[in-house]
């Protein structure tokens, strides 16, 4: 019989994944931050008591911590708020969009998704972002029409899309690029704390960017705050570009570029916040620098910021094809919900609680959870059937 060898990097993994510091889980296992590094390097083995204390902490199964998974190669994860998000609260969303496309390799092998559909520009328009959001808006067919649902396109055009709660204000979305299996993919997370469907717009394009724009393997760690405010700001930049395009958003709000009331109406039209129009605008120079710091303070004073006008209304706008190829998949009886997982762990060395996965992909709590048959039992069920053919015989 082989003995199965406990895996250090996926302790660590589920760790960082949970949040937990070396010391953090010292006290938690009750053993010392030494003991921890030793487990995470393999230079120990946890006893049989530390290992099921270890998935009742961390809420792995003990085949988690046992398996390695197909490879992955993984790039950044750009975060909608570089500078806001602290390190630790990057590191535990690392593995979740890794465990995303994981998933998402699973599901194709039943289900046809559009592959990736992302033009490779030059690298000299990288540095043309009008040009670029332009360039990607006649690629993909949209002309300088509005974008009514900007996760639906993304979905068509092969990028692998979520939401959940995250428990981090700080944290509206991220996203980064994966290969597996040569096979390039797009994961996009969306955190559910703050739902307004214009604000998921504009944080659904500045990920895009992020993919346009910049070097998927750049070490974030090595760049300086000014660096980290050009690369978002290039996103936001995009983003604006992306939705609002340059001449038809400039018809628009030419008619009366500094009333509020007006961009009420241009945000029915144009599915994007007013704050971002308003910028826009600036930057546009429809609006003088002084009139946008007037305006910005109006924002201010009428709660704009935190709620505008109409985002209690609109529903938002939830990613929706993972979703569906699991209920089509197990609503159909292609598979059980413990397929799935049995696949996901045996074939792709990902074990995970199926609340894990049924948050991943955001199934209602318990969908993927098999449904027992009731069997009467091998006896009664025989004897109706005897009694059943005597009937047919003696009719």
């Amino acid at each position: 019989m082989i003995e199965r060898q406990f895996n250090g990097e996926r302790l660590r993994e589920g760790r960082i994944y949970r949040g937990y510091t070396i010391t953090d889980l010292a006290e938690e296992l009750g053993v010392s931050k030494q003991m921890i590094s030793k487990y995470e390097n393999s230079k120990a083995t946890p006893t049989f008591e530390a290992l099921l204390a270890l998935t009742r902490i961390l809420k792995f199964p003990k085949e988690y911590f046992y398996e390695t998974s197909v490879d992955v190669k993984t790039g950044n994860t750009y975060f909608r708020s570089l500078l806001s998000t602290g390190k630790k609260d990057r590191e535990m969303q690392y593995d979740r969009v890794k465990y995303l496309t994981i998933i998402r390799a699973l599901l194709e092998e039943y289900v046809d998704f559009p592959d990736l559909d992302v033009p490779d520009f030059p690298n000299d328009d990288l540095e043309n972002i009008e040009k670029l959001a332009a360039q990607l808006r006649s690629e993909w067919g949209l002309g300088e029409k509005p974008i009514k649902d900007i996760v639906y396109l993304l979905e068509t055009k092969g990028f692998v899309l979520t939401s959940m709660k995250l428990d981090k204000k700080s944290i509206d979305a991220f996203g980064s690029c994966h290969e597996t299996n040569g096979k390039q993919y797009y994961t996009i997370v969306l955190g559910n704390e703050k739902r307004s469907f214009y604000r998921r717009q504009f944080d659904v394009a500045h990920e895009l960017g992020h993919k346009i724009l910049h070097d998927p393997y750049l070490k974030l760690d090595d760049l300086t705050k000014e660096e980290f405010k050009q690369i978002e700001q290039e996103a936001n930049d995009f983003a604006a570009a992306f939705l609002l395009p340059k001449e038809s958003f400039k018809r628009d709000v030419s008619i009366h570029p500094a009333d509020l009331m007006y961009y009420k109406q241009l945000k029915k039209k144009w599915c994007v916040s007013i704050g971002a129009m308003v910028m826009r605008a600036f930057k546009l120079g429809e609006i003088s620098e002084g009139t946008y710091q007037y305006m910005q303070r109006s924002i201010s004073q009428k709660g704009w910021r935190t709620k505008e006008p109409f985002d209690d209304v609109k529903d938002i706008n939830d990613p929706i094809a993972m979703k569906q190829a699991v209920e089509l998949l197990i609503e159909n009886d292609y598979v059980t919900g413990d397929e799935l997982m049995y696949k996901l762990s045996k074939h792709y060395g990902l074990s995970l609680f199926r609340e894990e996965v049924e948050e991943l992909l955001g199934l209602d709590p318990g969908y993927l959870k098999t449904e027992e048959i009731e069997s009467k039992g091998n006896i009664v069920s025989i004897k109706e059937k005897l009694d059943s053919k005597s009937k047919d015989k003696w009719a």
